[in-house]
């Protein structure tokens, strides 16, 4: 929902910042201000202050500021509509209605909502009583004790077909929204829609404020098609976008600044009672990049812990896929690999919350799993086989689009991979010297310099789909940097990584970095190297592209300077092409499966950005202004 600024306004002027802060934090009066410690840091001397005139609060310790939103965000990790609702109560305000249509969608899931939180409490009634004797001896054996199943609200739908549906019937709920809901399965040949879970016990899923929205259910019969089914996508609930026991999980994981992720249900109840309140689960399916991102609203390396066998290595290493393209400073994960195949659940009952202290307080890095995965059962007896992993690791550190990360994973692997093949370290090529290692290399621009818009590059036939078999975008960084061969060091990471469809283009940038490991040497040097490879044919279709070019740059006769901002631009706009058509991918996939509105908005929006990019490539103002040449726009 969006707030208005003066809906904001109001609960600023209705809500002093102190009234809240003191819920959190003993205040003094000293002068216009209020001072206490800080919550964020334990201290001696209060650091803490509140100003409600200003309307804002400020942590000297920890670094913090801002208004009375951000200190329930900062403090409670709630969202932002959140912590607008918990002070629209406090200030006496309604929030604020939209649109008739909002209103009708809005009444529409309020309605859901009561008929699930009506299903819950069925449940739990049914887990009591006579019906639920052997669902609470399963519990028994699993050693779920009385006060778990009441925290978690664990249920029990009974075996008849039809039970729940007649139960909600008889409150007013109707059929349409029972199937809504997802409590129902329904179908052209099914003539009367009948109960989805039955004899199984109930695990309600919950969104972030605590609401019932979905429920796991789990089959008491050894011979169930199924030993755990889910409730199927429905308006209020997203498999994909949910984790399990958040709304508990989150206030200890953002007071410990640590959040742990587990494959199942048990094993969330069976952390939380053993003391681990701060644990989570995703809902039987792979991590998403939706739950990435959850965990890292929680805490800035989540921890993934996983069953020690060979489904859970396999899970462990899907989510290192999913989690490379987003991983950033601050932003990653860590893994533990249980023993002895065992589950959380079973390593608590064997060793208790001891044996899982001990496995939590030695977890691995992402790079470490990423390594265990490409070289662990990797025969590298040819030639051939070490530079196809060598390739491989070039390729999957590619995904990462933090530029700053993927620098170091590339040295980090390279290093890795040069001890592994036994490479004489004085000899290696070093990625960790760069910028500007050897005499008479240009050091890099920065990347964080903007990218600005001109004809030059877009009128360019290096850009305008000339037919060559190489990429424009691709036949470009390739021939500034064959043609400005200072450049390679400079930009060896890059290069290393960087995701060409072209087998020619594929063939010239290893043919650069070998001639980088070299040493120093001249152009010339250059183009006698790649024609002892056989490439010299595929240079001469570049050059011939760039000769009815106007892009200065690209010629062996422009200044360095010109040349290396061309090349960094060229790198920016190359990543941020290959980002958008990886998140293209991804989302017809998913519309491919589940059409929804939102969705193919995101789609529309995706392909607006790869439209624009198209054609609207970077140039710099003033190009030749360091080689002599009279200065222009390109």
């Amino acid at each position: 929902m969006r707030f208005s600024p003066s809906f904001l306004d109001e609960i600023r002027a209705r809500v002093p910042v102190s009234e809240v802060v003191r819920q959190k934090v003993k205040l003094r009066k000293e002068g216009r201000e209020w001072r206490g410690l800080s919550p964020f840091n334990a201290e001696k001397t209060p650091s803490f202050y509140v100003n409600d005139q200003k309307m804002r609060w400020f942590d000297f310790s920890a670094g913090k500021n801002g208004n009375v939103f951000d200190f329930l965000m900062e403090t409670e990790g709630l969202s932002f509509p959140e912590a607008v609702e918990r002070l629209a109560a406090l200030a006496g305000l309604a929030l604020p209605v939209e649109t008739k249509e909002q209103q009708e969608q809005d009444r529409r899931r309020a309605t859901l909502g009561e008929v699930l939180e009506a299903a819950a409490v069925f449940f739990e009634r049914q887990l009591a009583g006579a019906a639920g004797r052997d669902a609470r001896a399963y519990l028994d054996r699993r050693q779920i004790s009385p006060d778990s199943r009441e925290k978690f609200r664990l249920g029990f739908a009974p075996a008849e077909r039809h039970a729940l549906r007649d139960h909600l019937a008889a409150k007013g709920a109707s059929v349409e929204t029972m199937i809504e809901a997802g409590l129902l399965v329904h179908g052209e040949d099914i003539a009367v829609p009948y109960d989805r879970f039955r004899n199984r016990i109930m695990f309600p899923i919950c969104d972030r404020a605590g609401r019932v929205i979905a429920f796991g259910g789990r089959a008491l019969e050894a011979d169930a098609q199924a030993k755990y089914l889910n409730s199927p996508e429905t308006p209020l609930f997203h498999k994909g976008s949910t984790l399990y026991n958040l709304h508990n999980a989150r206030k200890a994981a953002h007071d410990s600044g640590a959040v742990i992720a587990v494959e199942g249900y048990v094993d969330v109840i069976a952390l939380a009672a053993a003391g681990f309140p701060n644990a989570v689960a995703p809902l039987g399916t792979a991590l998403t990049a939706e739950q990435c991102a959850l965990l890292w609203r929680l805490a800035e390396e989540p921890i993934l812990c996983f069953d020690g066998d060979k489904a859970g290595l396999k899970a462990a290493f899907r989510a290192v896929d999913t989690a490379l393209p987003l991983i950033g400073p601050g932003r990653s994960l860590r893994f533990v690999l249980l023993p002895d195949g065992q589950d959380p659940d079973e390593l608590l009952r064997s060793g208790g919350p001891e044996a899982l202290t001990d496995a939590l307080s030695r977890p691995l890095p992402l790079v470490d799993l990423l390594w265990m995965r490409e070289t662990e059962a990797a025969t590298l007896d040819t030639p051939e086989r070490r530079a196809a992993l060598q390739r491989r690791m070039r390729e999957i550190v590619g995904l990462i689009c933090d530029e700053d990360l993927r620098r170091h994973y590339m040295q980090e692997l390279s290093e890795r991979l040069d001890r592994l093949f036994g490479r004489d370290q004085r000899t290696k090529y070093r990625r960790s010297d760069f910028p500007g290692r050897r005499r008479g290399r240009l050091a890099r621009a920065s990347d964080e310099a903007p990218l600005t818009i001109g004809p030059g590059l877009a009128n360019s036939p290096l850009f305008r789909g000339v037919k060559a078999g190489i990429a424009p975008r691709e036949a470009l960084i390739l021939l500034i940097l064959i043609n400005h061969p200072d450049l390679i060091d400079s930009r060896a990471e890059d290069l290393a990584t960087l995701d060409l469809n072209s087998a020619d283009a594929r063939a010239l940038r290893d043919a650069l970095l070998r001639f980088a490991e070299g040493g120093d040497a001249d152009k010339v040097e250059l183009r006698a190297f790649m024609a002892s490879l056989g490439l010299d044919s595929i240079v001469a279709r570049l050059e011939a592209m760039a000769a009815h070019s106007t892009l200065w740059s690209v010629r062996p006769e422009a200044a360095a300077a010109d040349a290396g901002e061309s090349l960094r631009q060229a790198f920016a706009l190359h990543r941020r092409s290959l980002a958008l058509n990886r998140e293209l991918r991804a989302v017809q996939a998913v519309l491919a499966d589940n059409p929804n509105e939102r969705d193919y908005a995101r789609l529309k929006d995706i392909q607006t950005q790869l439209s624009a990019l198209d054609g609207a490539e970077a140039a710099v103002e003033g190009y030749g202004s360091l080689s002599g040449r009279p200065s222009r726009n390109l």
